[in-house]
């Protein structure tokens, strides 16, 4: 499927969202907090594709918070629309912080509707204070990375 749609980046992690009512705002198209929602679930399911999942955040007392959104709504996606969405990671200290860039594809005609950058920063569960990354961060993040190398 990844070879389908011009992506923005090589090897996206993809998932498929079929718009349903509930995704549907008063202009009759899809709702931009939808959009996030979705957005959210894409880079749970590639974590937790990576191997690592919500549980890994509690052992480790740490997690990936956002600190900042960018969302763009390119085209507007329409009730019964299925849109193939990726999700790649962007950037990578190794210490504090990574990045992932998102972009929504219609299937039926291969436009991009939708583009998001998410900025995420390593903090300790217990205060929401910005700490180190464990290794096990590291080791499953970095290699993600596009560039493969720390920034």
């Amino acid at each position: 499927m990844s070879d389908l749609f011009d992506w923005q980046y090589p090897e996206p992690f993809i998932t498929t969202w079929k718009i349903e009512p509930q995704d549907i705002d008063h202009y009759n198209h899809v709702n931009n907090v939808a959009y996030l929602s979705q957005q959210e679930k894409l880079a749970w399911a590639h974590s937790k594709a990576l191997g690592l999942g919500f549980e890994h955040y509690q052992q480790a007392g740490r997690g990936m918070v956002i600190f900042r959104h960018e969302l763009n709504y390119l085209k507007p996606a329409l009730l019964g629309d299925t849109l193939h969405c990726a999700t790649w990671i962007t950037q990578c200290d190794g210490k504090i912080t990574l990045s992932r860039e998102f972009q929504y594809v219609r299937e039926s005609d291969g436009e991009t509707v939708y583009r998001g950058h998410t900025q995420f920063a390593c903090v300790k569960l217990a205060t929401g204070a910005p700490t180190r990354m464990p290794k096990a961060f590291v080791d499953v993040y970095l290699p993600a990375c596009l560039a493969g190398q720390a920034d």
